[in-house]
């Protein structure tokens, strides 16, 4: 049983180290939101100020809910105390930056609930990793984890302040966008497993190249609390390269002879991907409940993270298979009339797209394939580049049709025609027109992959497609 853990008047100063303006020191606060629309009364406000919006303007609707606690910037301090709202049952905290403050909590949270904290950080996969390796965790323990995607300097905080007494593990995720970032981030989390996935063109905007992103994703493992581990990817050449950076304990995993624990014979089998983990001691199988081999890259990384944590074989076997594919993560929707949809709408950069297109060619097994994409965002200088190149690999895979939308549509229709594929086989228009035209072309056996940025709303096309009319070899079936 998880029991949450209240902060008083007097953790929270300790935490924050922050400015007492008004209230009543007795105190003390059931959680801590940061979202004036679902806060409890008995919560405290902590006022972010964000690129949209200020926290403090909700301030005046938080004390209408009866809400008795506020944590606010030093800046906006005398407009709060001067604004006639609050009264003297209102306990009232200053900080220097609230959004530090989130975090100064959170690590104070971290550290008196002694959890062992597992951080998840790589370019793509991070969210499916982190979600395999909670399920594998959840098999032995008691265990926290992020929640969809927080993983940023909002994100991680509001999750590990969701810790309470009885948990015993908290698995998080990390993201990133510019260097400095992860280090921020496990400071707060204090990791004592480090995991890194991969290391890729994601994110290049901020970090100029993808040495920045080997850089920037390197700074998890100084984080590494004194006694903790590096879990890596052994089949990345960057992170064994920046695995030459530690001389604290890594335990490798991959396809590699080099990985301790290792993946071997993979295959699908009716969407499931069945395979086999080597040990150091023994060797289990396992059915994975989607596909490609990234996700079983994937899934060994959460095999390594249970072996670290003393969980045994069958319990790793049972949690890799209690794992259920995210929305937009490679799901494979079977349709009515003969169309296979594989959905991996949630996000995309570029080693991602080249993983889907090779899991693509591999499950379609010589049917018709068509690629719908969009364009994929943060890329800075190298956007074109890269953009073209996905156009490359789409018509060297074998790809019936490409349907393009978004500004770098053009540059991807380009790479393919680079690579011999006819302009005929290339459309490219908005989310309407594309969905249009693929009413138009669908036939029966049809497998189509949809893939794009998270801003794209790639998945506008699959919602479009579900009343077109497909055609087959002897009638005409509608969608569902």
């Amino acid at each position: 049983m998880i029991h949450p853990i209240p902060f008083s008047v007097h953790d929270l100063l300790a935490a924050t180290d922050g400015e007492w303006l008004c209230g009543n020191r007795d105190d003390v606060f059931s959680g801590v939101s940061i979202d004036s629309r679902n806060i409890r009364k008995d919560d405290l406000f902590v006022a972010i100020i964000g690129g949209s919006h200020d926290g403090h303007s909700f301030v005046p609707e938080v004390l209408s809910k009866g809400v008795n606690g506020l944590i606010v910037d030093k800046n906006h301090k005398n407009e709060v105390l001067s604004s006639g709202r609050l009264n003297r049952n209102v306990s009232c905290i200053a900080v220097e930056d609230t959004t530090k403050a989130l975090g100064d909590l959170a690590l104070f949270q971290r550290k008196r609930v002694g959890v062992t904290v597992t951080a998840i950080t790589g370019s793509s996969g991070k969210t499916t990793t982190r979600n395999m390796i909670s399920r594998v965790v959840e098999q032995k323990y008691a265990a926290l984890s992020t929640i969809g995607n927080y993983n940023n300097e909002i994100g991680l905080p509001l999750t590990l302040l969701r810790l309470g007494k009885g948990h015993e593990q908290a698995v998080v995720e990390i993201g990133m966008n510019h260097a400095g970032e992860i280090t921020r981030l496990a400071k707060i989390c204090q990791p004592d497993i480090g995991v890194i996935t991969n290391i890729g063109h994601a994110h290049l905007e901020g970090v100029g190249s993808i040495e920045g992103v080997m850089n920037a994703k390197g700074e998890l493992l100084a984080e590494i609390q004194p006694g903790g581990i590096a879990i890596l990817n052994a089949d990345d050449p960057r992170i064994v390269k920046l695995s030459e950076r530690r001389k604290e304990p890594i335990l490798f995993y991959g396809f590699s002879e080099k990985a301790d624990i290792r993946g071997m014979a993979s295959r699908v089998s009716e969407n499931k991907t069945v395979f086999s983990i080597r040990f150091p001691e023994s060797d289990i199988d396992v059915a994975l409940n989607t596909c490609g081999d990234f996700n079983v890259s994937n899934a060994l990384c959460a095999a390594a993270v249970g072996y670290s944590l003393g969980i045994s074989n069958e319990e790793i076997r049972l949690g890799i298979e209690a794992f259920q594919p995210i929305k937009g993560r490679m799901n494979i929707v079977s349709t009515q009339s003969g169309i296979t949809i594989i959905d991996d709408t949630y996000n995309a950069n570029p080693d991602s797209v080249k993983c889907a297109i090779a899991a693509f060619r591999s499950l379609r097994k010589g049917s018709r394939g068509i690629f719908v994409f969009g364009d994929m965002f943060e890329l800075g200088e190298h956007s074109q580049k890269l953009h073209q190149e996905i156009g490359e690999i789409a018509a060297e895979s074998g790809i019936t049709s490409l349907y393009l939308t978004g500004n770098h549509a053009e540059t991807v229709a380009k790479g393919a025609k680079g690579k011999q594929m006819n302009e005929k086989q290339i459309f490219i228009g908005g989310a309407d027109d594309i969905i249009l035209q693929l009413k138009r072309n669908l036939i029966s056996g049809d497998w189509l992959l949809v893939k794009g940025s998270r801003a794209m709303k790639m998945e506008r096309i699959i919602e479009g497609l579900k009343d077109a009319v497909i055609k087959t070899k002897g009638s005409v079936k509608k969608e569902q």
